[in-house]
């Protein structure tokens, strides 16, 4: 089966609103095996949202809209939709339930009865979370279906009416793995696995490049779960052994909260020295919830007093190799830890730019260190971009350079 996304909505066009939809869909239609060639966006016109429609169903099985179903004029998505199958609009009693029952308490505006209304024999889908009901077709052969705009409504529409609908439709199971890296680019990564990639046709094998991280999506068609989990094993071992120390982490982990379950699994408690980064090591650390039961600080020493001070970085290592220097990040990794009586110390200090870079230490010449129990490993880097860009990718190289020595400690 081929569908077709398509956003529907004039402030899509006019870029007011991020077409996030669109993303969410093509990758739960891809688990499924369901091929998306197109994405479209087209404005509150019906002309040219038949035009759309038209097009769409001439290269697809299956259109699935977004948004243009709510109260006013120019919501016509389903009447829209309706016409190009010459369905005529009819009165759904559960459906205007449905929206008046958003509304118990207070008076219904009028303009949302107009929501009630579906197109004569549409399948439709109640809506949990706003008030306008979505609704499938299926005539001569295509599908389309209607969901509402706002993600916080699409998603548990689809989850609950149109999932389990493609999975029947489907008549097999996908199962997908997802493999997060780090420390490696796309290309490089890809070029590691390319023989695979081009030769698996089941399981499929998708690489993403994300901000600062690398993901391979293994995904397995087969007659059942347990088939399909058979079918992606052998090949998700073959990714381990091949890039095994750049994989950090699977489906939902995230790089801190690997770190945090390295620690928690070792007993060791962390704290952090920065300069260049600025606190968003520490930062990233504790958007995992279980941090707190092994972050004991961060230090924030911007200034070379303040690295003295606070962290005991000698002056003489500052006066003879400069705060931006393998000597200072390995001191700061060192210091913190005894200043926090922490087993593990991480620090980074650089010139981020955009200013204050010379020719011996240029912007985007970065240190990072990490120090566990007496053996300090310091990272050097080269990187470029915008300020943030390379703060960001500090914060990252950061947390695989403390992962990769976590695990490199002798059980």
């Amino acid at each position: 089966m081929k569908a077709e996304i398509m956003a529907v909505g004039t402030e899509i066009l006019l870029g007011d609103i991020l077409n996030t939809n669109a993303r969410y869909l093509s990758r739960e239609l891809a688990l499924l095996g369901i091929g998306v060639y197109y994405q479209t966006v087209v404005g509150d016109n019906e002309e040219r949202l038949l035009n759309a429609f038209k097009l769409a169903f001439d290269r697809a099985d299956m259109v699935i809209t977004t948004g243009g179903l709510g109260p006013t004029d120019d919501d016509i998505t389903k009447e829209t939709g309706g016409k190009f199958f010459n369905l005529k609009m009819v009165e759904n009693e559960e459906a205007v339930k449905n929206v008046k029952d958003y509304f118990k308490g207070k008076e219904m505006p009028k303009s949302n009865k107009k929501q009630g209304f579906v197109p004569e024999g549409a399948t439709v889908f109640y809506n949990h979370n706003g008030t306008a009901p979505g609704c499938m077709i299926e005539k001569n052969g295509k599908i389309l279906i209607m969901l509402p705009g706002p993600p916080y409504e699409t998603e548990p529409m689809f989850e609950e009416y149109v999932l389990p609908f493609l999975k029947k439709k489907s008549g097999f199971t996908i199962i997908s793995k997802v493999l997060h890296l780090s420390g490696i680019g796309e290309s490089a990564a890809a070029e590691v696995l390319s023989d695979i990639m081009s030769e698996s046709e089941n399981p499929t094998i998708a690489p993403y490049a994300k901000p600062n991280e690398m993901i391979f999506r293994v995904s397995g068609r087969g007659e059942s779960e347990e088939e399909a989990k058979n079918i992606i094993k052998p090949v998700v071992e073959e990714i381990y052994g091949r890039l095994g120390k750049y994989i950090y982490g699977e489906d939902g982990c995230t790089l801190e909260e690997a770190v945090i379950k390295e620690l928690v699994k070792r007993n060791l408690t962390l704290a952090s020295a920065e300069s260049c980064t600025g606190g968003l090591i520490a930062g990233k650390i504790v958007d995992y919830p279980g941090a707190s039961e092994v972050f004991l600080d961060g230090v924030v020493s911007y200034s070379n007093e303040s690295k003295v001070k606070r962290l005991g970085v000698s002056q003489e290592t500052l006066d003879k190799y400069g705060a931006v220097s393998e000597e200072t990040a390995r001191e700061m990794a060192e210091g913190v830890i005894k200043a926090m009586d922490a087993d593990v110390g991480v620090s980074s200090t650089g010139v981020a730019g955009p200013g204050g870079g010379t020719d011996e230490k240029p912007v985007g010449l970065i240190y990072v260190a990490v120090s566990i129990k007496g053996k300090t490993t310091v990272k050097k880097l080269n990187l470029k971009g915008g300020r943030n860009k390379i703060r960001n990718r500090v914060v990252t190289e950061a947390l695989t350079l403390l992962l990769s020595e976590l695990k490199g400690i002798s059980e």
